[in-house]
């Protein structure tokens, strides 16, 4: 990106203040935010917050798989639910909403959204799979591991909007979301 995602501008505030109060909003009690190589310039941004969790992760360039780990372990205990999601996966709160109640109505341990066949995020784990989460690597695809259990209890939620899909990792597709996002998020 040529800067720090978690710090570019989005509908009026930064990415990750965007997520963080979507979540907030739709439902989440806490919110871990798990840093790496810029938690310096997202102090600022996450401090004064009883509600914001900072979690630096310190092997932030071995992959994913060790920011969702250090995640984990900073959860608090009296938890139900995880909700995993990417800084430059920017969901409104009402996604966030409709997937968590889908996930307590259900009772599932894993619920997911899809748009058109194809699966998105943010994906939501019953806390029992926490140690199964905190035991992911790089080696074996992550979380897709979990998802490969046999008997595991998976709820789809299908969505009419792509806005489940939305991932930016290229300056091209952050311009295109910020162009979209409007119409993405409008409430279907």
């Amino acid at each position: 990106m040529g800067r720090p995602k978690p710090l570019l501008p989005w509908r009026g505030t930064t990415l990750v203040e965007y997520q963080m109060n979507s979540m907030l909003r739709g439902g989440c009690k806490k919110v871990v935010v798990v840093t790496g190589r810029y938690d310096a310039e997202m102090a600022p941004l996450l401090a004064d917050r009883p509600e914001i969790i900072r979690a630096y992760n310190p092997k932030y360039a071995e992959g994913k798989t060790t920011s969702v780990k250090t995640g984990i372990w900073e959860l608090p205990d009296d938890i139900s639910s995880i909700v995993l999601l990417a800084v430059d996966q920017p969901r409104p709160a009402w996604v966030i909403e409709r997937i968590l109640n889908a996930h307590n109505d259900y009772g599932a341990e894993i619920t997911s959204p899809r748009f058109n066949d194809h699966g998105g995020h943010p994906l939501v784990f019953d806390s029992s799979l926490r140690i199964e989460l905190a035991s992911i690597t790089e080696q074996t695809k992550g979380i897709r591991e979990i998802f490969k259990k046999p008997n595991i209890n998976h709820k789809h939620v299908n969505f009419e909007s792509a806005i489940v899909r939305l991932d930016i990792n290229t300056p091209e597709a952050y311009k295109e979301a910020v162009a979209s996002y409007a119409d993405l998020a409008e409430q279907r």
